[in-house]
């Protein structure tokens, strides 16, 4: 059985659609699936802080910013998901990240990231502010006190630091980044097509 890793931020759009679109390439394919939340601001930070430029380039050029939000656009139908680019853009994801691995001890690491990827992406709210994260973890069906207890110690800190980290050092800079066995690395939404043709490969 192949094992298909998943890093990933939730405040990343292109990410909201990977998460969604992974999920049914998972349930055709036996994997060994393993979700690894990262903090995306952290890996451009060590090795892509040319995307901060190059955004702000984008974002200075109405053409490509119109082709920018048609392509989100067009993904999110396929899908069939509501995306909205929030105010706040980028919200600062520390907590809801590090939250990640509360929800995955709980076995709520899927409801739980969807509950946070449409607080921000759906409904444009503050995904950094205690109330919005508040009914996030409710909603996940987790317990609020030990989840805010949870997140500001020390080892949870730690996972996410961690996982960010390994992957910097496995040689990935950005979010979603998908492993299949360790060493075949794809990045972004529109490689999942061909994860799924990798994973039918090794059956």
């Amino acid at each position: 059985m192949p094992k298909l890793e998943f890093f990933f931020d939730c405040t990343s759009p292109w990410t909201y659609l990977a998460f969604t679109g992974i999920q049914p390439i998972v349930k055709r394919n036996p994997v060994d699936m393993h979700w690894r939340p990262i903090l995306v601001g952290g890996v451009f930070n060590a090795v892509n802080q040319g995307v901060y430029e190059a955004r702000e380039s984008m974002f200075n050029n109405e053409r490509r910013v119109t082709h920018y939000m048609k392509d989100l656009q067009d993904w999110a139908d396929y899908y069939d998901l509501t995306i909205r680019w929030p105010d706040m853009h980028p919200a600062n994801a520390v907590k809801i990240m590090r939250g990640c691995f509360v929800a995955q001890e709980a076995g709520k690491l899927i409801p739980y990231a969807k509950q946070c990827f449409e607080s921000y992406w759906r409904d444009g709210k503050d995904v950094s502010q205690d109330d919005v994260i508040n009914d996030i973890v409710t909603s996940a069906g987790l317990d609020t006190s030990d989840f805010f207890n949870k997140i500001n110690q020390q080892a949870y800190k730690d996972r996410l630091r961690d996982n960010t980290e390994e992957l910097i050092a496995r040689g990935g800079y950005g979010s979603p980044t998908l492993f299949v066995d360790e060493t075949d690395m794809y990045f972004g939404n529109d490689r999942l097509l061909l994860v799924d043709h990798r994973l039918q490969q090794t059956q």
